[in-house]
């Protein structure tokens, strides 16, 4: 019985918290900065804690890490720009090659015209006719776009821009020279539409 009767006084000690093994009670600490009653702020609360000072921040802004994502993607902008502003330079080249294909082959297919406006003038048919007039602004148009007639008499001789057809030795020269011209070249820019056929004076031996 006496057993009975310890076992229940230890029992009734455990409920009420009296026993020699007593349970830690939970600890709650309130670290809001503001005193949710009053609105003010709390300079006791957290008294050990670093905190941001407004220098801090500042510096924070002013220099953001490395590794931000922000600057990856900068990069990334710069990166597409330059790539664009070459698709552009290529673009307007392809562009200009084109247009001087374009006008060189419309001028090489009209050379002959030019060719046999040089013949009527050179036997007189083109004085006070109305080709005259119409040959002239013909050529005017062709200068217009850089269309440049390549060969005349007294010239050097030139084989980037001349064709030798025949040679005439010549003691009135010391280097090669045009005699004569049998056809006159045409370039346009520094494209080479059409050498120019020629005679050539040489030096003597």
């Amino acid at each position: 019985m006496a057993a009975d009767k310890d076992k229940d006084k230890k029992r009734r000690d455990a409920t009420d918290g009296s026993g020699s093994e007593d349970t830690p009670e939970p600890v709650v600490r309130d670290k809001r900065r503001i005193d949710p009653k009053t609105g003010e702020r709390r300079d006791d609360v957290d008294q050990g804690e670093e905190t941001l000072t407004d220098e801090d921040l500042a510096k924070l802004l002013e220099e953001p890490p490395a590794d931000d994502s922000s600057s990856e993607h900068l990069n990334d902008l710069k990166r597409v720009q330059a790539e664009y502003a070459n698709y552009r330079k290529r673009v307007d080249r392809d562009r200009y090659v084109a247009r001087e294909l374009a006008i060189a082959e419309l001028m090489t297919g009209l050379l002959p015209v030019l060719d046999d406006l040089d013949l009527a003038h050179a036997h007189g048919d083109l004085e006070g006719s109305p080709l005259e007039i119409v040959g002239q602004k013909l050529r005017a148009g062709f200068e217009r776009y850089g269309l440049v007639k390549l060969g005349a008499v007294g010239e050097p001789f030139d084989p980037k821009l001349h064709e030798a057809i025949a040679q005439l030795p010549s003691k009135d020269v010391t280097v090669d020279t045009i005699a004569d011209v049998v056809q006159p070249g045409y370039q346009l820019g520094e494209r080479l539409l059409r050498p120019a056929k020629v005679a050539v004076a040489v030096p003597e031996a």
